[in-house]
């Protein structure tokens, strides 16, 4: 079948009435005229800072496929629409879950979904004693059919997928250090026995490569690790021997044990033939892999292809996009889920805003080239009050209970959606794959330019419980033709992606009044291209750089070589001029700065920044990548070794030393960067 093609339409409600749940798109009167005394916004969009082409939208299949992949047919059918058709969620990516799989005399004390079949096959007679029986050679020792319910996801979605992904929650039970896939007895010890490390990187290698054939896809990223570096997996045992703690697969790998996995999957991915390339390491947050990282030697880097991590914690989102610019590696947002709320509902908007800005969040300080749910269906039984928790919760965009047979229908296995799953489609309808995400000065608003370069969209989040009239300032477009219109798109308690009539473009500005706790998407017709005054760094300008922390530029010290901070004064010392522009991918442009003292080059040697002759070559040394979040302070990347210019120890004192470190998302490690170019040149 050939794969459906996904355009970029204004959708209406006739196209979603076949939506059941009443999620459907509708037509909306006009908005009423802004008044006078609301709170207003202007919002402007830079398409001269953009990000690389976003791959797209995805989700993890484990639980909810391995559960809902064995329901009837209407069902199932019905699930895959919400998810991954144009009028639903519109999911691109997909994350296949290799599971461990515990031994077969082990009674299954695993949540709903969570006991995901791995792909060995046991011997008759085999307990959880037994540990040294499976060869990866051996094909008696594969079951090559296992997992049924999580693959009729995969043939039923195979067609919807521009990338596939297979991961790992946890090894095998017989690869375990504890015997069981929930975790070690001891959270914080590894739980890959170091004998086994080979024999896991078969196992994901052969178990990936067997996907493949059956189902006629190719993968392209494995990552053999979850959340690896966390307290979070553990196994508990009763009275009687029995697992009784743990309700999920995990597997705490520390960075020395994940990096001798890495060394050793890459040629069992080699010898497999799958063509995939490693992603890593999936972490929960953003601190917690720029650590892992950190551990990392060059060679144990070199092998990952791309760079995965989650976002349950929200700090140094900045850091582990600077490590991803310094490695030049594609990065993900490959797992994240919430809740938002207070209590399991289906109308209260406050889930579909909490979502929304972890989204605009993620998109403005991560700079990801994915975005991917965790599990957008959720079982209805383990988040109605009574179940997690007390009040019951709102993780998932989708609801069903994960306790349906085959017996039931629709009917009596109801399917609900929440206001995560609208306002997530206010994101996923209007920032397709091949577009690319630019700059907003709006903490809250995402913005992207089309693929076709031919107009743009932006997504903007009003949380508060007033309406909000929001502007957009278009003029960092070097085109806007004179019909250029906005439509804006909303979803709020008054109904989902409602559309609105179009506002006309006057002198480069479009304004709406969005309602109280709304997400609007804002349709972007008649511009492109560039202003020719719309990015900061250009080439011939001068800049002086000052620290947001110190409040000190950075300076030529007297010996002409060294770099300090000092008083601003805009002295030939403190000013510093664009020479070069090594084109990358916008935002992965890198530039050169020479001193208006010397036209000496500013260079990183030996980790130390310094003021040096400018040969004229190409030197990554004094190469810079600019990073920014919108909110007018930068990071400047070195190119060679991927530190970040900072003032050493946060000081603040006349003639402190400006130096080098890894990204840490410090304030110290944040530049203002002004344009101090004279007026006639």
């Amino acid at each position: 079948m050939a794969r459906r093609t996904r355009s970029r339409q204004l959708l209406t409600a006739a196209a979603l009435t076949a939506l059941a749940t009443g999620a459907a798109l509708v037509s909306a009167p006009p908005h009423p005229a802004q008044a006078a005394d609301i709170p207003s916004v202007t919002v402007r969009l830079d398409p001269s800072y953009q990000q690389q082409p976003f791959e797209g939208w995805g989700t993890s299949l484990a639980w909810f496929a391995n559960v809902t992949g064995g329901y009837p047919q209407e069902i199932r059918e019905k699930l895959a629409a919400l998810l991954f058709d144009d009028d639903g969620l519109g999911l691109n990516i997909a994350r296949y879950n290799i599971g461990g799989g515990n031994a077969p005399d082990v009674k299954d004390y695993l949540r709903a979904g969570g006991a995901v079949q791995g792909w060995w096959k046991a011997p008759a007679g085999t307990t959880r004693a037994d540990t040294d029986w499976w060869n990866a050679d051996d094909p008696a020792d594969w079951n090559e059919d296992a997992d049924a319910t999580q693959r009729w996801w995969v043939d039923r979605i195979k067609n919807d997928i521009t990338h596939w992904e297979t991961f790992s929650n946890s090894p095998p039970w017989f690869m375990t250090v504890s015997g069981y896939v929930s975790g070690g007895f001891n959270a914080t010890a590894d739980q890959l026995k170091a004998a086994s490390v080979n024999d896991y990187a078969a196992y994901l290698a052969g178990a990936t490569e067997r996907l493949e054939k059956a189902h006629g896809i190719k993968v392209k990223t494995v990552d053999p690790f979850n959340e690896p570096n966390t307290p979070y997996w553990s196994t508990r045992l009763g009275a009687d021997g029995q697992p009784v703690g743990g309700r999920q697969e995990g597997a705490h790998m520390s960075p020395e044990l994940q990096r001798t996995v890495l060394q050793a999957l890459a040629p069992a991915l080699r010898e497999a033939k799958t063509g995939a390339r490693i992603s890593a390491m999936d972490e929960t947050n953003p601190g917690t892999f720029a650590q892992n990282w950190s551990a990392y030697a060059p060679q144990d880097r070199a092998v990952v292809g791309q760079m995965n991590v989650h976002t349950y914690g929200t700090g140094q989102r900045t850091t582990v996009r600077d490590l991803a610019k310094a490695a030049d590696k594609p990065l993900w947002m490959s797992e994240v889920e919430g809740d938002w709320g207070d209590g399991q509902s289906f109308t209260d908007m406050r889930p579909g805003l909490g979502l929304a800005q972890h989204i605009v969040d993620d998109l403005r300080e991560l700079e990801p080239r994915a975005w991917v749910f965790w599990q957008p269906v959720e079982d209805y039984d383990n988040m109605k009050p009574g179940g997690e928790s007390a009040k019951g919760g709102n993780w998932g965009e989708i609801q069903i209970p994960f306790s349906c047979t085959s017996s039931d229908t629709l009917g009596t296995c109801p399917i609900r959606t929440n206001t995560k799953f609208d306002t997530a489609r206010n994101f996923t309808h209007f920032i397709k794959p091949g577009d690319r995400l630019i700059k907003v000065n709006d903490t809250s608003s995402a913005a992207a330019v089309t693929k076709d370069g031919s107009g743009a969209s932006l997504v903007h989040v009003n949380s508060t419980t007033s309406a909000r009239s929001v502007t957009l300032d278009l003029s960092g477009f070097r085109s806007i033709s004179p019909g250029a219109t906005v439509t804006p798109v909303v979803t709020s308690a008054d109904g989902r992606l409602a559309v609105r009539d179009a506002v006309e473009v006057e002198n480069g500005r479009a304004t709406f009044t969005v309602p109280a706790q709304s997400v609007t998407s804002f349709v972007v017709k008649g511009v492109s291209g560039v202003a020719g005054d719309a990015p900061l760094l250009r080439k011939g300008h001068t800049y002086t750089f000052t620290g947001v922390q110190s409040g000190k530029a950075v300076t030529v010290a007297g010996d002409g070589t060294k770099l300090v901070i000092g008083t601003p004064d805009g002295s030939a010392a403190q000013r510093w001029r664009l020479s070069r522009i090594r084109p990358g991918s916008g935002v992965t442009d890198r530039y050169v700065f020479t001193s208006a003292v010397d036209g000496k080059r500013l260079a990183v040697r030996d980790d130390v920044p310094v003021a040096e002759p400018d040969t004229g070559r190409r030197d990554p040394a004094a190469e810079w990548i600019a990073s920014t979040t919108g909110d007018g302070t930068w990071t400047l990347v070195n190119a060679a070794g991927g530190r970040l210019l900072e003032v050493g120890g946060q000081a603040t004192g006349e003639g402190a030393a400006v130096t080098t470190w890894p990204p840490n998302s410090g304030s110290n490690q944040r530049w203002t960067l002004t344009d101090v170019t004279p007026a006639h040149g």
